[in-house]
C-alpha cells in the first residue's frame, strides 16, 4: 500500500522519523479499491495494448482521485501526440515534466510518483524509469560542501528515472545559515546540467510547499506540472479499508465496518490536523488483525476455529487506543 511512516500525522512542525533511500524497480501493490469514476470511463482512443493500457488498470484501482487521473491522461495524451506529430515531420517542442505533488500525507503521492515513472519509462522519455523516494536527512549533509555532494549522487542514482523528495519543504526550514539551502541549490543546478535524463518530482503539505517554492526564485518556473491530492472522503476511507481486508483474505462483519465508519466519521470532525488517510486505515486494519488473532488464540487455544471464524474481523476487534486501557 502506500508507503508511510506514521500512523497518523500531527502538525505541520512534527517531526518526523527519517527513513534509508528506497529504490523502487518495479510497481507495488495499489493503494486503494476501485474508484467510483474509471479511468476506462474518462478517456478514450486506448488500444488494450498500448503503454497506458497497464497504467489505466493500476489508477483503476485506485479510489477516487479522479482529477490526479485525469492528469495523468493529459501527459500521456501529450507524449502520444509528440510522437505522432515528430513521425509527420512536425516540430515538437521541448517538455519539462518536473512536478509539484501537493497534498497531505497517505493521499497516493508515492503511488502516484510509482506510476508517473513507469509511464515515462514506457514513453521513451526516461530510459530506466526506477523511482528513488528521498527526504530532507538523506540530502543534507552536516558541514560545507556535504549536502552538495550528498544530492548530486542522489541526483546522479535518478538519472534514467524520478528522484522523489517528500516533504521538499523541510529544505528550507532552517533559513540562510541552514545546509537544506544548498540542496535546494544543487538540486536547482542538477535540472539544468541533466536536462530531460530525469525528473523531479517535489512532494509536501499544501500550503508548506507552497511557501517552500518561494524560497527560491528559480523555483517556480521549473515545475509546469502540479497535481493537487485531495483528502479522503470517509465513504472512499472505508472503500480501501474494504479492499484492504479482502486482499489478505479476510472479511468485516457489517457491525465492524460501521465501527470503523463511525470512528473515522469522528476523527475528520475532530481532528486540528489532517490525519494521515489512508496510511491511518492501513494502521488500523493491521491492528485489527491482530487484536483478531488474540481473540482467537484466547477462545480456542490449540484448536481449529472454522475458516469463517479466521477470516472474520468483528466489531470486538477495531480499538483505538482509548479504548485499550
Amino acid at each position: 500500500m502506500m508507503n508511510g511512516r506514521a500512523a497518523a500525522a500531527g502538525g505541520t512542525g512534527a517531526p518526523r522519523p527519517s527513513r534509508q533511500i528506497s529504490i523502487v524497480l518495479r510497481p507495488v501493490e495499489p493503494a486503494a479499491s476501485p474508484a467510483e469514476q474509471p479511468v476506462s470511463e474518462m478517456v478514450k482512443g486506448v488500444e488494450p495494448g498500448s503503454p497506458f493500457a497497464e497504467i489505466q488498470r493500476e489508477l483503476d484501482a485506485m479510489v477516487g482521485m479522479e482529477k490526479v487521473k485525469a492528469l495523468i491522461y493529459e501527459i500521456y495524451a501529450l507524449l502520444h501526440v509528440s510522437g505522432l506529430r515528430a513521425a509527420a515531420g512536425l516540430s515538437v517542442g521541448p517538455q519539462v515534466y518536473h512536478m509539484i505533488f501537493r497534498g497531505n500525507p497517505g493521499t497516493g503521492k508515492t503511488t502516484i510518483a510509482r506510476i508517473v515513472a513507469k509511464l515515462f519509462q514506457k514513453m521513451g522519455v526516461l530510459q530506466k524509469g526506477h523511482l528513488i523516494e528521498v527526504e530532507r536527512a538523506d540530502l543534507v549533509g552536516e558541514y560545507i560542501g556535504h549536502t552538495a555532494q550528498k544530492t548530486r549522487d542522489l541526483v546522479r542514482k535518478a538519472l534514467g528515472g524520478v528522484l522523489f523528495v517528500d516533504e521538499a519543504y523541510s529544505l528550507a526550514r532552517g533559513g540562510e545559515k541552514d545546509f537544506g539551502k544548498e540542496a535546494i541549490d544543487t538540486l536547482v543546478k542538477a535540472m539544468e546540467d541533466y536536462k530531460n535524463q530525469f525528473v523531479l518530482i517535489l512532494a509536501g503539505y499544501p500550503e508548506e510547499i507552497d511557501m517552500f517554492l518561494l524560497s527560491n526564485p528559480g523555483l517556480p518556473s521549473r515545475f509546469p506540472i502540479r497535481i493537487d491530492f485531495p483528502d479522503y472522503t470517509v465513504d472512499q476511507l472505508v472503500k480501501i479499508a474494504e479492499l484492504m481486508v479482502k486482499e489478505r483474505d479476510y472479511e468485516m462483519q457489517p457491525q465492524a465496518v460501521a465501527k470503523l465508519r463511525q470512528h473515522l466519521t469522528e476523527l475528520k470532525r475532530d481532528s486540528m490536523f489532517a490525519f494521515s488517510n489512508a496510511r491511518y486505515v492501513r494502521n488500523a486494519i493491521e491492528k485489527a488483525i491482530r487484536h483478531q488473532a488474540v481473540r482467537l488464540l484466547n477462545l480456542y487455544g490449540s484448536g481449529q476455529p472454522g475458516r469463517q471464524e479466521l477470516m472474520t474481523i468483528r466489531p470486538e476487534d477495531f480499538r483505538w487506543d482509548s479504548d485499550e486501557a
